[in-house]
């Protein structure tokens, strides 16, 4: 749920203050070279929101499904390496082909 709210905070606090400028002026009006960043920041954290979802749903599934097992599977590690690969994901798939 942390990892959640980062993402969901850094959309808020990175993304949406150039995006509320480029809709009240109507055309970029910061430097050029911080819009492929800009855009970058904004596909890493939408994505790592939506994988943070679904990281959560299945962490909640397999809860659900086998409560007596759960605690052998879902350790503290490999919690922590669910959000290292959610937020590596999310950044692969933003700064490389942007």
């Amino acid at each position: 749920l942390v990892s959640l709210f980062m993402s969901d905070l850094m959309v808020g606090l990175v993304v949406m203050p150039p995006a509320m400028l480029n809709q009240l002026y109507g055309h970029w009006v910061l430097r050029g070279d911080f819009c492929s960043l800009w855009v970058s920041f904004d596909v890493m954290c939408c994505s790592a929101s939506i994988l943070n979802l679904c990281i959560i749903s299945l962490d909640r599934y397999l809860l659900i499904i086998s409560p007596l097992k759960y605690k052998l599977r879902m350790t503290s590690c490999r919690a922590l390496w669910l959000i290292l690969a959610t937020w590596t994901m999310a950044a692969l798939a933003s700064f490389l082909p942007i």
